[in-house]
């Protein structure tokens, strides 16, 4: 015949009250080392307004001020920049070497001299959600 070994509430209380404490040990430890959501949010937006910044001190004058285009330049609020037809790269190249003008009817864009590849991203970034606030994915 078995016989059922019965543990008492006191021999088993050690155990968990170790479980438990290691437990929170881990979560208290891991706490510090996994990113901040809000420290996270935080950076995006400074990285936008960085964006921002650099657009209108760089594009603004020919793209608008509110990316919807002007008597100079094209409208980035359209369909023909979203990323899967003028990728991040085409802003890169744009920026360094300008463009010949092939979709609208402003003439070409020049090179814009003096924005850093740094810049020329923070700006892609500002577009880009610009881009998601008005629909354009």
């Amino acid at each position: 015949m078995y016989s059922v070994k019965k543990t008492s509430a006191a021999r088993r209380w050690p155990l968990w009250g170790i479980v438990v404490g290691a437990l929170a040990l881990v979560v208290i430890i891991g706490s510090r080392f996994l990113p901040n959501g809000e420290s996270e949010q935080q950076n995006q937006q400074a990285q936008l307004s960085q964006g921002k910044q650099a657009y209108n001190d760089n594009c603004a004058s020919c793209h608008g001020a509110d990316l919807k285009g002007t008597r100079q330049g094209p409208s980035f609020i359209h369909p023909v920049y979203e990323p899967s037809h003028h990728g991040d790269e085409a802003f890169y190249r744009a920026a360094a070497n300008g463009v010949r003008a092939h979709h609208w009817r402003f003439g070409d864009m020049p090179p814009v001299s003096g924005v850093t590849q740094a810049e020329v991203g923070e700006i892609i970034g500002y577009i880009r959600e610009q881009q998601r606030a008005n629909g354009i994915k």
